[in-house]
């Protein structure tokens, strides 16, 4: 019976209702939160010595309201198993807020994404392991907005080494994953945020909801326009320097220095975007911008593409000017930033097992990129941005199909895939499909490229 489970931790919530008499409020309690959906089918129930003392109640009326529900079929007890909740009477479950899910693709090719099945489990483990068992009292209590000193510190030797960032770990100020760092970025800047276009509409969003304006900066072969920021009037500029999203172009040296000299004499902004510049395939890694003007430029970064989004540990790195009032805000938005998974990262990173991953990673995505260019070469389009990241753009022909003609094929073959002209701000007449070959895990990317071979083979027969 129910008092024969020994479990005597778990907490339960009941209001009483006793002017029939304590069994029956207890019974009609137990049922009204068995109906409602309050507990849930398969939860367990406290054994009936730890609930007599919770609610101040003799064992005996407990054990009773227990069996009495049991009978009516609320509660199901087995030796040895406890009491829990059943099924509601007539099989039926009991109602839950369990929200209704998109059903997912067969096939998925959509860009943003790393493969979430090479998460380097056994590292990170590892790494928190040894964080855990070598963390300070303080890691467990609130902390500095900033971020852990020990991650920031790491993070300052990683980024100047492979990303040629200028960084000290006083600059560094930890976020939830990019899109926080970005919107504290505007929230005290302010203004009006030049943003490349096209680009990430999330982005432009989320900016335009901290009061800031936000107007396209168009985006050509050589990267962002940085001629015509001038024009703007804009406070700041967010660019994609490395690895553009979602055309893949590096923004070439002269809109580099074009930029950085706006910043200077304006003393406008750069928010440099650094979202998947570690997986570079076909020559040397560029450089950060931040690096060549560490007074005008916040650098972003962030493991969404090299661990996985789930961890939501970003970076930026700051002009001096902006420390304190960036601190303060993210200090009265989320007040920190969790400890033990930036201690983890900091270990993984000073012990080189993110370099380790990072450079598998990119062994694993350059196959998979010459796998896509293998399959669909007799197809008349243009792939653009492939000497980097984890996407791929193909232009479509003028006069050939549509994005809309793309689509239908895709979804009678299930698959899913990007579009440029969902990332645009302004007008267009260019077409093109974004295709994300980081998103699958290996045993799935052979079928995802069949499927998107034969939608590229139904458009252009």
């Amino acid at each position: 019976m129910a008092d024969q489970w020994p479990n005597p931790g778990l907490d339960l919530h009941l209001e009483l209702d006793v002017a029939d008499g304590l069994r029956t409020g207890l019974e009609r309690a137990l049922r009204a939160a068995a109906r409602s959906g309050r507990l849930a089918p398969g939860t367990r129930l406290p054994a009936t010595r730890k609930l007599a003392e919770d609610l101040g109640l003799a064992r005996g009326t407990v054990r009773a309201a227990y069996d009495q529900l049991i009978a009516e079929g609320y509660l199901t007890a087995r030796q040895g198993s406890g009491t829990v909740v059943a099924l509601r009477p007539g099989g039926m479950p009991a109602a839950t807020a369990e929200p209704a899910r998109a059903e997912r693709p067969r096939h998925d090719l959509r860009p943003g994404s790393p493969d979430a099945s090479a998460f380097p489990v056994a590292a990170w483990l590892e790494s928190s392991r040894r964080a855990l068992g070598s963390a300070p009292a303080d890691a467990f209590g609130y902390g500095d907005p900033l971020g852990r000193a020990e991650l920031r510190t790491a993070l300052a030797g990683y980024l100047g080494r492979a990303r040629g960032v200028s960084a000290r770990p006083e600059s560094i100020v930890i976020t939830n994953g990019y899109l926080q760092g970005l919107t504290l970025l505007a929230a005290v800047v302010g203004g009006t945020f030049a943003m490349e276009d096209p680009g990430v509409p999330l982005h432009r969003e989320a900016v335009r909801r901290t009061g800031a304006r936000v107007v396209p900066l168009p985006v050509d072969d050589l990267g962002a326009r940085a001629d015509l920021v001038d024009g703007l009037a804009a406070d700041a500029v967010e660019v994609t320097p490395a690895h553009q999203y979602p055309t893949g172009r590096t923004l070439h040296p002269c809109r580099r220095r074009a930029l950085l000299d706006w910043a200077r004499s304006s003393s406008g902004l750069i928010v440099e975007n650094d979202y998947d510049a570690e997986f570079r395939y076909d020559r040397k890694p560029v450089g950060a911008l931040q690096g060549a003007g560490p007074e005008n430029v916040a650098y972003l970064g962030t493991t969404s593409k090299t661990l996985g989004p789930a961890l939501r540990i970003g970076w930026m790195v700051l002009p001096p000017r902006l420390i304190d009032p960036v601190v303060d805000a993210k200090l009265h938005v989320d007040h920190h930033t969790e400890h033990l998974g930036q201690l983890t990262l900091a270990d993984l990173i000073t012990r080189h097992g993110y370099d380790r991953h990072i450079r598998a990673a990119r062994q694993r995505y350059l196959r998979r990129r010459d796998e896509l260019r293998r399959r669909i070469a007799d197809v008349p389009i243009s792939l653009t941005g492939i000497a980097a990241g984890l996407h791929a753009l193909a232009v479509l022909p003028s006069g050939g199909p549509t994005e809309a003609d793309v689509r239908t094929a895709a979804e009678a073959h299930g698959l899913a895939l990007g579009y440029l002209s969902e990332r645009r701000a302004l007008p267009s007449t260019a077409q093109g499909v974004i295709i994300g070959y980081g998103r699958p895990p290996d045993h799935a990317y052979a079928s995802a490229l069949d499927a998107l071979a034969a939608t590229f083979t139904a458009c252009f027969r």
